[in-house]
């Protein structure tokens, strides 16, 4: 039996996935690391606790196995993270800027005052937004004491985590990422697949600072031997979103998967064809196999699972996630209660960093099962926005089934709910954790384990469908409030300013 292990660096945790030649996970090591909030809207990882909880993570998944049965590692991780390291001495120089982080929010609104925001969504696809790598590296540069003058003497390595677990796991010998992750920074051309110079200008990084940019199936080097107990190749990387569109066998253009973890993130397969979208969402590489770069529509939510952990760490009305079915299903139906989870701002297709959450319809019946039900709810209505506005970009994703993994997927309830949303089935993979199943599959379609990608496609396996129950005008009624909810959270900064 030959293994393929799956390295899945997350927002909250690292995991590692061993699975066997016919792609079932067969152990797995998880471990949360800490989440620091130095300053409202900042959010920071300690990039030696990703690391360290990384390592343990894989010897936990790798106990009982001999290394040598392990043909390939796979590695996914969470997109746009930053992570600065020293070049010679391996270290971090800050703690990792994540993705969530709204610190650059400023320099961001000033390119788009110049003008810039439409050129850079040229080359990239993305929209001028604090979300992404480019504005978090230029901060690291100019406010931590000396590092604009290292950088200029090419002693520092900017990385995703992607990158930054390939070096400590090669032993600083490969410096690397691949084509998925490269499209997040915000400084790679996804048009000519190459870093692009007036960016990097634009965002004062020198081009020493860049990793190399690979296939999602290439060869990664090998990790070093004193880490794991033998040296393994690493033979697959993609960011987590694009890893689980991988894992989801979405090949086709037209097909479409939905992420639910800490955010929703939906990406459509548009094949050889750059959608620029009209509708403020994203145009993102989905992978690169061969050299060629397939394309994709990306809507992303910035909370989705989190706004779980909000009703148990914030409300503290619940002590576990699963908890919320039974809540949502108490629910008083004559009561709509909408929870708009902007605690870190909009994503796709509002994209506003500024306006904060907001709870509509509150009465004096409201308790916890209503806000629990509204928590449920806001991910459903979150994921008909994205698809609304896939629909009205590209022709190509209309009748779409909707394919659904992460963590929040265990909710039938969410699932029904987003099915009647979307007046469309939303199906359930056996495996859930299409995620690390991505890493897994390019790591075995490198080392010739696996095979191309119509083969791997016809072993995805249906869980269970959800079919659309809502009749059309209680769907659109509900729809309706959403929206209204939405606006007049939009709506709240400028009444402050008016104020």
């Amino acid at each position: 039996m030959r293994y393929l292990l799956a390295i899945d660096q997350g927002t909250t945790s690292s995991r590692a996935i061993l699975f066997d030649e016919d792609l079932q996970p067969c152990a797995t090591g998880q471990k949360e690391f800490t989440q620091h909030f130095p300053r409202s809207g900042w959010v920071e990882h300690d990039p030696e606790e990703i690391w360290q909880t990384t390592l343990e993570t894989c010897r936990t998944a790798l106990a009982g196995i001999t290394v040598n049965d392990v043909a390939a590692i796979g590695i996914t991780n969470q997109r746009e993270t930053v992570v600065v390291w020293d070049a010679e001495t391996g270290k971090p120089i800050h703690n990792a800027i994540v993705w969530q982080d709204r610190r650059t929010t400023d320099h961001c609104a000033r390119l788009r005052k110049d003008g810039l925001e439409q050129m850079i969504t040229q080359k990239t696809g993305l929209l001028l937004d604090p979300y992404f790598s480019a504005s978090k590296i230029a901060w690291l540069l100019e406010n931590v004491p000396g590092a604009r003058e290292r950088a200029d003497k090419g002693r520092l390595r900017f990385g995703t985590i992607d990158s930054f677990l390939i070096w400590r796991l090669t032993g600083g010998k490969v410096h690397a990422t691949d084509a998925t992750n490269a499209s997040r920074t915000m400084l790679f051309d996804i048009g000519k697949s190459a870093w692009d110079d007036e960016l990097i200008q634009l965002f004062g990084i020198p081009a020493s600072m860049l990793p190399e940019v690979r296939d999602c199936a290439a060869d990664f080097g090998e990790t070093d031997p004193a880490l794991l107990g033998g040296a393994i190749p690493i033979r697959g990387v993609a960011g987590d979103q694009q890893a689980a569109t991988i894992g989801q066998a979405c090949f086709a253009p037209g097909m479409a998967k939905s992420t639910y973890g800490t955010g929703c993130f939906a990406l459509m397969n548009t094949g050889a064809e750059k959608v620029i979208s009209t509708n403020r969402l994203l145009t993102t590489v989905a992978y690169r196999l061969d050299g060629k770069t397939t394309f994709a529509l990306e809507g992303s939510i910035f909370v989705a699972g989190a706004v779980v952990q909000w009703l148990r760490d914030g409300l503290q009305i619940i002590n576990d996630a699963a908890e919320t079915q039974a809540l949502a299903e108490a629910a008083d139906p004559g009561q709509q209660v909408y929870l708009v989870p902007a605690f870190t701002g909009l994503g796709a297709p509002y994209w506003d960093a500024e306006c904060r959450g907001a709870i509509y319809g509150l009465t004096r019946g409201t308790g916890p099962a209503e806000i629990a039900r509204a928590a449920l709810e806001s991910v459903a209505f979150q994921t008909r926005d994205l698809i609304e506005a896939m629909k009205a970009d590209w022709a190509g994703a209309q009748d779409t089934v909707l394919r659904v993994d992460g963590g929040m997927t265990a909710s039938d309830w969410t699932m029904q709910a987003i099915a009647d949303q979307l007046a469309a089935p939303v199906d359930r993979p056996e495996i859930t954790e299409t995620t690390a199943l991505g890493a897994a599959y390019l790591a075995g379609l490198a080392s010739g384990l696996c095979p191309a990608p119509e083969g791997f496609a016809n072993s995805w396996k249906l869980n269970q469908r959800f079919e659309p129950r809502l009749d059309d005008e209680r769907r659109a009624r509900a729809y309706d409030g959403w929206k209204d909810a939405v606006r007049r959270t939009l709506g709240a900064i400028g009444q402050q300013g008016r104020a």
